[in-house]
């Protein structure tokens, strides 16, 4: 596996996060709440207030958010099937490596950090050669 798909895992899982707000955000209906105020319409007029409340429409038409979520539903079906991807490979490779990885790719840590930190002391320049194979 080529480092460009490790890479695209981390867009993968930004990717399917956000793709979950966009569909809760369709999936979800915006109500409005108002307070008003008028005279009623008979004679005495007095001054009286009014709670108005409704669900705000939307401007698209049934068929266009059934459309559009089915596009969001197949962006998230496509990133999680990269990010399953990537997972059955890291789990392939040895255990040095799916570490350095990890702190590598997904934690984005530098390779003279690894020292700083007690992860791996005195070795910045090691793992820093095993990542490049």
């Amino acid at each position: 596996m080529d480092k460009k798909i490790l890479l695209d895992y981390i867009d993968a899982c930004e990717l399917i996060k956000e793709t979950e707000e966009d569909i809760r955000k369709m999936c979800s209906k915006d109500f409005a709440f108002d307070k008003v105020r008028g005279s009623s319409p008979e004679f005495p007029y007095q001054a009286q207030s009014f709670s108005i409340s409704g669900i705000v429409e939307s401007c698209f038409n049934e068929s266009d958010i059934k459309r559009e979520m089915l596009l969001l539903q197949q962006r998230k079906q496509n990133a999680e099937k990269i990010k399953q991807e990537v997972n059955v490979w890291i789990n392939t490779i040895p255990i040095r490596r799916q570490r350095i990885i990890r702190y590598r790719v997904f934690e984005q840590v530098h390779f003279s950090q690894f020292r700083g930190e007690g992860k791996d002391p005195g070795r910045g320049g090691q793992i820093c050669s095993q990542y490049r194979h």
